[in-house]
């Protein structure tokens, strides 16, 4: 078989995926406003005037939920390929394995949420 040959639908794919990227660029270029108001360079246009200074300190709530959350995320996407599999001849040892996979996931949420991990506190001020 010719190299060709085997990778046109990936190449068809790829230049259909670019073309439909640029279009919706181009789109949103045409129709986009040009007007420029006092406040358009401003760091946050949203109708509100800002106050006070910008560096102030975050709780470190926003991060552990970060961390969960690409934790979480990489976990999902390793299921992606192990459900593909499952369209080919599964044995049972790739199920129970996967069992075991999710039961671990599962008692990860629990034991986060036996800590209190998702429980948002409030500060008072």
């Amino acid at each position: 078989m010719n190299i060709f040959t085997e990778y046109t639908q990936v190449f068809v794919f790829a230049v259909v995926a670019i073309i439909f990227t640029l279009v919706a660029v181009a789109i949103a270029y045409i129709l986009s406003p040009r007007t420029q108001g006092k406040k358009t360079f401003a760091t946050y246009e949203c109708g509100i005037e800002p106050f006070g200074s910008a560096w102030i300190r975050y709780s470190v709530h926003y991060y552990i939920y970060a961390l969960i959350f690409i934790a979480f995320d990489v976990d999902v996407l390793y299921l992606f390929p192990v459900a593909l599999s499952y369209t080919r001849a599964a044995r049972s040892y790739e199920f129970y394995s996967l069992l075991i996979f999710i039961l671990i996931l599962g008692l990860a949420i629990a034991y986060a949420w036996g800590k209190g991990v998702f429980t948002w506190k409030r500060r008072v001020q």
